[in-house]
């Protein structure tokens, strides 16, 4: 985690919290860590964790269960797949298409790139 650089550390608690809901560490109405919790793991002070639950309790997902802690919801995965692409669609998708426009690079070698890049990590993954 990079605490000196942007976005806040709030901001990065969370989306720490979506990566682990997508890549399955954190599953569907499980219990997730405490406030102090994850505050002493991430060595930050709890009302910064806490900006992070408020932030994705906003967002529906995680929720609280009074006096037993926080859940992820059951819809937490695709609320996180939602945000993210358009983040970066949004976002991220400008900066690269300017990018290519500059360095003439054309769909045709991004899809090749993306196909070779799919079929390294297939084989790391199996």
């Amino acid at each position: 985690m990079n605490y000196s650089g942007s976005p806040f550390i709030f901001m990065q608690i969370a989306d720490q919290i979506c990566e682990r809901v997508l890549n399955g560490q954190y599953r569907s109405d499980v219990r997730i860590p405490s406030v102090r919790e994850l505050s002493t793991e991430m060595e930050v002070n709890p009302n910064t964790v806490m900006r992070s639950f408020e932030r994705l309790q906003q967002h529906g997902i995680i929720y609280n269960k009074r006096g037993i802690g926080y859940f992820i919801s059951s819809e937490a995965r695709e609320k996180v797949q939602d945000l993210r692409r358009f983040h970066f669609i949004e976002e991220t998708l400008p900066s690269v298409f300017r990018e290519m426009a500059l360095l003439s690079i054309g769909i045709d070698e991004l899809t090749k790139a993306y196909n070779a890049y799919l079929l390294t990590n297939k084989k790391e993954s199996l």
